[in-house]
């Protein structure tokens, strides 16, 4: 009877762990922020940068993709797809996570078509959609820093979206005129900011210390602090602008050598990776609602009485967002993959 007693206990002792061990995994899983992260990842340097600090958040995000579209300096699609991918297989998840090709035209060209069988940009409008209906209770983070074109059209192809999704734009030099990202697609941010959706704007602000422009890090200190970090992969990469790399941190010392440099020290800006950080931690910047204005011929007007909210964020604190990427590359966790 005692030794019944005893394994009835030890087997209602297990089961009992087993269930809180399932309710733990199950609150971290619910606790990560999901995002889908929408790039034209050959650019310049600042997207690789600001995509290996999201999948190396793994205790932070759950990355449901990546979408790539083409702007003026990075080629065409083919080559954004090409730098997404690298970047993908030095975090050892090539093949493991979604990767789409979007759109390579603009907004304008390619929305008369999007009912068509075959559209410029298809597989990535139709995976921003069918990411965005399957969510519940939270809202998908479509985490843009590059052109509108990809968002703006999953908004009008399917605008039920605009209730499941939060869209986080790195982009604009507001309240003054142009901005790389903007200028690349002006049709599309006018057409975002005319829909009830969610919108974040991650300002730029060239030259200024309030944009994201001013989360810069030099050519030195990256050669101190990059050689080696994150995951060696088994199967190196042919970088962008030739040579081999085994680790992300290897090919963020090449990206920096094959970049051009206005400042002395040599900086330049991780834009996008500021973005991404404000993501995971809100305190890293100042948020401010404002009436949505709208952009004309590239100038902002405002619209005061506008009901229509949006949130602003600006004043970055780069030493702890470069703090923070540099921990995370010191001690990172891969995102993970279904």
């Amino acid at each position: 009877m005692i030794c019944f007693i005893l394994l009835s206990f030890l087997q209602w002792s297990c089961q009992t762990e087993g269930k809180v061990a399932e309710e733990e995994t199950t609150e971290v899983a619910s606790s990560r922020i999901p995002v889908l992260f929408d790039t034209d990842a050959n650019n310049e340097l600042d997207d690789q940068h600001a995509m290996a600090y999201l999948l190396f958040n793994g205790e932070t995000f759950d990355v449901k993709g990546v979408t790539v579209n083409a702007t003026h300096s990075g080629g065409n699609i083919e080559e954004q797809f090409a730098e997404a991918e690298r970047i993908l297989q030095l975090c050892e998840l090539k093949d493991k996570m979604p990767l789409l090709r979007g759109a390579d035209a603009d907004f304008l060209t390619i929305l008369p078509t999007i009912e068509e069988a075959s559209y410029d940009g298809k597989a990535a409008v139709d995976f921003i959609i069918s990411e965005a209906m399957k969510m519940e209770e939270d809202k998908l983070v479509l985490l843009a820093v590059g052109k509108l074109t990809n968002v703006a059209l999953a908004l009008a192809k399917t605008p039920a979206i605009a209730d499941k999704v939060r869209v986080v734009w790195l982009g604009s030099n507001y309240p003054e005129p142009g901005e790389y990202n903007q200028v690349n697609d002006t049709a599309s941010m006018s057409y975002v900011l005319q829909q009830n959706v969610p919108f974040e704007m991650v300002t730029v602000r060239y030259g200024k210390p309030s944009g994201t422009d001013a989360v810069q890090v030099t050519q030195e200190e990256v050669n101190k602090r990059m050689p080696g970090k994150g995951p060696k992969v088994a199967e190196p990469i042919t970088g962008r602008h030739g040579g081999t790399f085994n680790t992300f941190g290897d090919y963020a010392i090449s990206l920096f050598e094959h970049i051009d440099y206005h400042s002395d020290p040599p900086a330049r800006a991780l834009f996008d990776m500021a973005a991404v950080a404000i993501v995971k931690n809100p305190s890293w910047a100042k948020s401010t609602a404002i009436a949505c204005p709208k952009l004309v011929a590239d100038q902002w007007i405002e619209q005061p009485e506008n009901s229509r909210k949006i949130l602003l964020w600006e004043n970055f604190d780069r030493e702890a967002i470069i703090g923070d990427f540099y921990r995370t590359l010191d001690d990172y966790q891969l995102v993970k993959t279904d």
